[in-house]
């Protein structure tokens, strides 16, 4: 059996090694290293894949979330409505630009932003609201939508752990994530879904105006050389890592396909087995929980182990060469960044169990049937004696 690994990119590299070669040596080759063409025609094949009218390239997902606050105008004071259960990017962006972040618990089958607690977290203050698509699993967008719509507030998709997900809308549509709120962010650091060998994000929005100040804003608030027109940063794509997404972004399906593929075998060892929940995909269209759509891309493969002895199966994993994580140990509400008198413990119920029983399992590309069957019979060995 070959070594696991997390996540294998240098098994994915070896299927496109020859196409990512030749690219990267067209650009240095060009030497447009900055805004050449390779970052428009990724830019262009990024848009007729999400079905988004823009997509704007800049140089990691945190700043894609900035960006995409700074293009919405809002101001310091304002409060954001995001997820206790993320990594710290999501807030960390809404702090840095003097907004105020507004923590709320997460739904204990999907993880994802619970929307009860959005609708008792809304004030006057309120100006918007970030749904994550945490771990590959799409959002409740149409409940969050319609809050939205109500309050008259933005929604901010965060979707760097996302691309290529779809969600089924009510009315039966098909949108991918990252299309459906009024602006959407995605990161392209390598372990993603879509990675480039580097650092590298997005922002996507249908909004032509919106589209153009943060296009301006990418770029130090310029739209003509020397002329800055808004407050801007400096947040670019670099052609190199356009040129790899490119090489990588037609097999963004099978790549999914794979990893949920892996997801069901994992889930079918584990089905049945006490003390392992395991992940579930969230439909809206009937409220019906399923395994078998692409509301989830499994960017992570993330069990509940119930029995308290969660810690102890890490070190028992570690202890048989299989790598596994916990996403996320502390919840935000408890880091002393983020720490505020508003927060109640009695708020977070789902959060504070969850990061007490979560842990994810190596999920990539590259797993194999051999490797699976061996981390499931490790996990359930341990588990169950």
């Amino acid at each position: 059996m070959k070594k696991i690994q997390m996540v294998d990119l240098k098994g994915q590299y070896q299927h496109i090694k020859e196409q990512v070669d030749a690219s990267v040596l067209d650009v240095i080759e060009s030497t447009a290293y900055i805004n050449g063409p390779e970052v428009h025609d990724f830019q262009k094949e990024l848009e007729e894949y999400l079905g988004v009218t823009h997509v704007i390239p800049c140089a990691n997902g945190t700043d894609a979330l900035q960006i995409a606050m700074m293009g919405l105008g809002l101001k310091p004071g304002d409060e954001v409505i995001t997820a206790d259960f993320t990594f710290a990017a999501t807030v960390e962006v809404i702090a840095l630009l003097g907004l105020t972040p507004v923590l709320v618990d997460v739904d204990p089958i999907t993880f994802n932003i619970d929307i009860e607690a959005i609708k008792k977290a809304i004030t006057p203050k309120t100006r918007a609201i970030v749904p994550v698509h945490l771990f590959g699993l799409a959002a409740q967008m149409d409940e969050i939508m319609d809050i939205a719509k109500a309050n008259d507030l933005y929604v901010i998709e965060d979707n760097a752990q996302g691309i290529g997900g779809t969600y089924t809308t009510r009315d039966m549509a098909k949108p991918k994530t990252g299309t459906i709120g009024h602006v959407a962010s995605t990161s392209f650091f390598p372990s993603k879904n879509l990675g480039c060998y580097g650092d590298g994000g997005a922002i996507f929005t249908n909004d032509d105006e919106l589209a153009h100040i943060i296009r301006g804003i990418v770029n130090h608030g310029m739209y003509e050389r020397y002329h800055h027109d808004v407050v801007g940063v400096n947040s670019r794509l670099d052609s190199i890592q356009a040129a790899v997404l490119r090489a990588k972004l037609p097999h963004l399906n099978e790549y999914n396909t794979k990893r949920r593929n892996a997801a069901r075998k994992y889930t079918a060892a584990f089905s049945g087995i006490e003390n392992i929940i395991t992940p579930t995909g969230f439909c809206d269209a009937g409220n019906s929980i399923c395994d078998v759509c692409d509301c989830h891309v499994f960017h992570q493969y993330t069990l509940r182990i119930t029995n308290g002895k969660r810690d102890d199966l890490v070190k028992h994993l570690n202890a048989n060469d299989i790598p596994c994580g916990v996403y996320y140990p502390i919840p935000l509400h408890l880091q002393n960044a983020y720490k505020d008198d508003r927060y109640k413990e009695s708020d977070f119920p789902v959060t504070n169990q969850l990061v007490k029983e979560v842990i994810s399992l190596p999920m990539h590309t590259e797993l194999d049937d051999e490797q699976i069957d061996f981390i499931t019979k490790t996990v359930i060995d341990f588990v169950t004696n």
